[in-house]
């Protein structure tokens, strides 16, 4: 893929929001928090932080016909991102309460009209994207049987257009719900696998994360487990591990940083960056 190609990313658009605790959740009481409203969902994430690095991107989901849905596709058109995105009438627009503290967050969702996109919305998107080059995928796709059949066309569409694929986990509770050989057989030979540790151990069992790494590979061409605080490990089927330790920071909301990350190593590395970089 050349530097100029555009990432066509498919997934979720969702209103968040995000309640960073005070302290540990009084369940069943009050507990104080920093509560903010903005714009999230996976594929929106990272779509919107492809653009910030002035690559070419357009995003494929589906909002509901409201003011919330208006509000999040004006605001990721501001920030540079072509949005192929279809309104649902009579579905709202996905909604997420996000609960945070320290490098912790829950997540409580309503995927609402991101139900409700179809196949039939993803053909007509990337046939009028003449300069994709690859597709990312959100696994929160397929993860629900409303919406598995339209992750896997943009999989299979993308394929047949000749465009290198990528797909997010996205959680791990509703992979261990949906199970690992399902889940391994629909990202087959797809050319990227990221996961974080949580993920990696649903779909690998308790090895440390470059054997885990190691036997995704044989479903994906190449995963990346994201470790956290440790770094990532990215694994190739024809390459040895590569381990890179992460930054040293103050976590204050995790919130869409595997979102973030994800963005900035699809640039990197569909630029022509090597593994390590």
């Amino acid at each position: 893929m050349s530097p100029a190609s555009r990432i066509v990313v498919v997934g979720d658009v969702i209103t968040d929001v995000v309640a960073v605790l005070s302290g540990p959740l009084a369940t069943g009481s009050d507990t104080a928090a920093e509560i903010r409203f903005s714009g999230g969902g996976q594929a929106a994430n990272t779509a919107a932080w492809i653009a910030a690095q002035g690559a070419g991107v357009t995003l494929v989901g589906a909002v509901g016909d409201d003011e919330a849905g208006r509000v999040q596709v004006a605001e990721l058109e501001a920030f540079g991102v072509d949005c192929a995105v279809e309104r649902v009438e009579g579905y709202p627009t996905g909604t997420v309460i996000v609960l945070t503290r320290d490098s912790e967050r829950t997540m409580v969702s309503q995927r609402g009209a991101n139900l409700r996109l179809t196949a039939a919305h993803v053909d007509r998107a990337l046939a009028g994207v003449t300069d994709a080059g690859h597709l990312h995928l959100s696994a929160y796709t397929l993860l629900d049987a409303a919406s598995r059949g339209t992750g896997l066309r943009a999989l299979a569409a993308a394929r047949e257009r000749g465009l290198t694929t990528s797909v997010d986990a996205a959680s791990a509770a509703p992979l261990r719900r949906v199970g690992t050989t399902a889940f391994l057989s629909w990202v087959r030979d797809v050319d990227l696998l990221l996961v974080n540790t949580d993920e990696a151990t649903v779909l690998a069992g308790g090895l440390d994360p470059a054997a885990q790494a190691r036997a995704l590979s044989a479903a994906a061409r190449r995963v990346v487990v994201k470790c956290g605080s440790a770094g990532a490990i990215w694994v190739d089927r024809e390459g040895p591990a590569i381990a890179e330790p992460a930054r040293r920071v103050a976590a204050v909301d995790v919130t869409g940083a595997g979102d973030a990350f994800a963005a900035g190593l699809l640039t990197a590395w569909l630029g022509g960056a090597e593994p390590r970089a």
